[in-house]
């Protein structure tokens, strides 16, 4: 089995959506056309799979959010208390985690919910979600790991969209203050912002060490210190 379906373990894909990590003892209880799907399927939605002995059956690592799952692919109604167990291990392991359940018929139906409730599993922690069929279990994997890594980076881009913002109106504002002082323009400004740093420095910074570092005039360089560090120079009131 394994030499039939190692390939998209070892393939790469341009624009690939993710990574799929698949525990190898899982694969082995599958059908071999199960797996075979799988593989498929993921290569298909542009993901690489590989196997490897991890203690949920798969974690996709996706949009930089990595997210494990349990698929149970047999729920036997007599033999239920080992699921329950790993879930209750791994849930602690794991902040985003799933399980997948295939429930094909009324009585497992029936089954897995007195024993949601024996094992006094609490909604939402971990999440159960139930299908009809292997092929809508594994779906329903890749759609909970892509909208997963999705939404984490919409909040990254939202996070750098507003640090950018954050950056320009703390230019704006230095641009104000420096070029506030008489004679100095946005090219000054920019030139002392580069070579000093923030208006803090730039008023501890003496009259030669704006000459050294920037291409400020002597008259621009002493204006600049004077007026950052002379209360009375830059408060009293100005004849233009």
């Amino acid at each position: 089995m394994d030499s039939t379906t190692s390939t998209p373990s070892h393939a790469s894909f341009s624009g690939t959506n993710g990574v799929c990590l698949m525990r190898n003892g899982w694969k082995g209880d599958q059908h071999p056309s199960f797996i075979d799907f799988i593989s498929t399927f993921l290569t298909a939605n542009s993901f690489r799979l590989n196997f490897v002995p991890i203690a949920p059956d798969f974690i996709f690592n996706c949009g930089g959010m990595s997210v494990a799952f349990i698929f149970v692919t047999n729920w036997d109604c007599n033999n239920v208390a080992p699921i329950f167990n790993r879930v209750q291990k791994l849930k602690t392991q794991f902040s985003h985690f799933y399980v997948v359940i295939t429930l094909p018929a009324k009585e497992e139906i029936d089954s897995f919910i007195h024993s949601y409730f024996k094992f006094g599993m609490v909604i939402g922690k971990p999440t159960f979600v139930p299908v009809k069929d292997l092929e809508m279990g594994f779906e329903k994997m890749v759609k909970i790991a892509h909208s997963s890594g999705a939404y984490k980076q919409q909040r990254i881009e939202e996070k750098l969209k507003a640090e950018r913002k954050q950056l320009v109106q703390g230019m704006n504002f230095y641009l104000k203050v420096v070029t506030s002082i008489p004679g100095i323009d946005n090219h000054d400004a920019n030139a002392l912002s580069q070579a000093l740093g923030s208006v803090q420095a730039i008023a501890k910074a003496s009259k030669e060490q704006i000459l050294e570092n920037t291409d400020l005039s002597t008259d621009k360089a002493e204006m600049v210190s004077r007026f950052l560090r002379d209360p009375n120079f830059y408060l009293r009131p100005k004849i233009n």
